[in-house]
């Protein structure tokens, strides 16, 4: 026997259907506002990232507690942090938007192209010399990606900045992130003849002690400073001078002036060492570590955006030639 149903009932069922799905969308998009809350850790930061008003989310909130009958946030005048509930909500249905959201991204980037707009954390150093002319190459190639280029020696947090790449030198500390390694530079120890004329040459590690290094840390002190020659044998000395930073390129500039002697990856003083005014030192010797690794770091997901993809991948051609 078949059964069919009237119009009568078909409209039901699809006035059923319409509600349903209304009041799904309107249950993701208070958890992604509620999750930009509570990352943002304000409404009006949330709202400005949003871009939309402070009144707006604090509404869509209000909204969203009522559906849940539970406060998700304490609020004073002062602080903002989340209830037991509001833990209990975020940590269940953050899974849930990046599941919805890595399936529309899926879908959406079928064929691979990379578009829209890539957000980039680089070192101040390592951009000027290099990144912004690996920028410039690949926007020929893709003109349709906006590129952000945030500059700073400082680690940013990625979520909060809404970073979707980050590039970071040497040894990297445990974290959730993913890291490819895009290339290295060999470390160098090199002066200016200036400086070298007035303090003498170094023959061995050792002599070093005697020498002003330029150190990069952001406070006073020393670094131990490795080495290891022909033969295999290691040495160490424990590096002192009167100059301390956290930007290379000013310790450059600084033992160009022939301020002191400095340690550093050789890509940072290229340019110094073929046109002659710095030149390396203790060629006998090799720094430990040899190299300074350099690697793209980025979110754990499960469908990598192909503009993140592509961008390290041409990273990685470029910096191999």
């Amino acid at each position: 026997m078949k059964y069919s149903l009237c119009d009568k009932q078909i409209n039901v069922v699809n006035t059923y259907a319409y509600i349903a799905k209304v009041d799904l969308m309107e249950t993701l998009t208070g958890m992604r506002i509620f999750a930009r809350v509570v990352e943002a850790g304000s409404f009006s930061e949330a709202g400005r990232q949003l871009g939309v008003a402070p009144s707006s989310v604090s509404r869509q909130i209000n909204e969203l507690e009522n559906s849940l009958g539970a406060l998700l946030f304490q609020r004073t005048t002062r602080k903002l942090s989340l209830t037991e509930a509001g833990e209990l909500y975020y940590e269940r249905t953050t899974s849930i938007v990046t599941e919805v959201d890595e399936a529309k991204l899926a879908i959406s980037q079928l064929d691979g192209t990379p578009t829209g707009i890539l957000r980039l954390n680089v070192p101040g150093s390592l951009s000027r010399r290099y990144i912004v002319p690996i920028v410039v190459a690949f926007q020929e190639k893709f003109p349709v990606v906006k590129v952000v280029l945030l500059a700073s020696d400082q680690v940013m947090d990625m979520i909060e900045h809404r970073i979707d790449l980050t590039i970071r030198l040497g040894v990297l500390k445990d974290s959730s992130l993913v890291a490819r390694k895009i290339g290295s530079g060999r470390r160098v120890i090199c002066a200016s003849t200036a400086y070298l004329k007035k303090a003498g040459n170094p023959k061995s590690p050792e002599d070093l002690s005697n020498h002003n290094c330029l150190i990069f840390r952001s406070n006073p002190g020393s670094n131990v400073w490795k080495f290891k020659n022909v033969k295999g044998i290691t040495s160490e000395v424990r590096a002192t001078g009167n100059l301390f930073g956290n930007d290379g390129e000013s310790l450059v500039a600084a033992a160009v002036e022939g301020h002191g002697i400095i340690l550093v990856p050789e890509w940072l003083v290229n340019c110094e060492l073929k046109e002659g005014s710095l030149q390396e030192l203790l060629t006998n010797y090799s720094s430990i570590p040899k190299e300074t690794p350099i690697y793209a770091l980025y979110q754990r997901q499960r469908h990598l955006p192909p503009k993140v993809r592509a961008f390290i991948d041409f990273m990685v051609e470029q910096f191999s030639n």
